[in-house]
């Protein structure tokens, strides 16, 4: 894994390539609130001999800077652009999960040309209300992040993953406690305020919409929605997995993911 660093107006962002730089597609994961590139790991790994693999912490998580809030999400979308553009990224198969994968849209909205698929895990096209994440952002303000922990885990992850693997339970738990304060409510600031519900219709790519069947967080039944909204997307279910799919089911969603590479001609 080469870690690398790229500054855009000010911003500073973490990413890393792996894989063959030669690869007819190229495979780029984003991540979600309140974590970083490590949720991919064990997906990506699946398809380093193959492809060349570009993961990446956007701003305000991981070791990416964390400007002051609030964030927007053409701001996500502009820094993954600016990351694509370094790296003369122009074959990309944009996987993305929660507000990653509201990036993914945006991206193939913005900049087309850069995007010849995507998988979108656990989203939407709209995210919550504006009230539900101002009542996050005021709650986080108040008692830190320590004060939702508890309930973000249950929306995460399955019952029978917090049952069966507490200690790596509390493992994700840190890494949500340890996301910047900016940075986590920058990111609610900027799904408070993002609708891609007339948009998403003009997308023109193959697309998968995966959902965990025990998503507490984007539950089926909205993952489904935004299947619709997209033309010619097909919609896949995991089972025994929450909002974090790549965590609980990697080798489930690794399938997924080369299945609809392969379906689609996209290698």
């Amino acid at each position: 894994m080469v870690v690398q660093g790229l500054e855009r107006n000010g911003v500073v962002l973490r990413f890393c390539e792996d894989g063959r730089r030669d690869a007819g597609s190229t495979l780029v994961f984003s991540n979600s609130l309140g974590t970083d590139m490590r949720i991919w790991m064990d997906v990506a790994r699946v398809f380093q001999e193959t492809m060349r693999v570009v993961r990446y912490d956007k701003r305000g998580h991981g070791m990416s800077d964390a400007p002051d809030a609030p964030y927007t999400l053409e701001d996500h979308v502009d820094d993954l652009d600016a990351i694509l553009e370094h790296l003369k990224v122009d074959n990309a198969i944009v996987v993305g999960v929660s507000v990653g994968g509201m990036i993914a849209q945006g991206l193939a909205l913005k900049s087309p040309h850069r995007v010849r698929g995507l998988v979108l895990c656990d989203t939407a096209a709209k995210i919550g209300t504006s009230e539900a994440w101002d009542e996050r952002i005021a709650a986080i303000r108040e008692g830190g992040l320590e004060s939702i922990a508890e309930g973000i885990m249950e929306r995460w992850f399955s019952a029978g993953f917090q049952d069966a693997c507490p200690a790596e339970l509390r493992l994700w738990s840190n890494l949500l406690v340890r996301t910047p304060v900016e940075g986590y409510v920058g990111t609610c600031a900027a799904l408070s305020a993002a609708d891609m519900r007339d948009q998403v219709g003009g997308l023109d790519v193959p697309t998968l919409c995966i959902c965990g069947d025990e998503d507490g967080a984007t539950p089926p039944e909205l993952v489904q929605e935004l299947t619709a909204m997209i033309p010619g997307a097909r919609y896949q279910e995991i089972a025994r997995a929450g909002h974090l799919p790549c965590i609980e089911q990697p080798a489930i969603l690794a399938n997924a993911i080369s299945a609809f590479i392969s379906e689609n001609g996209l290698g």
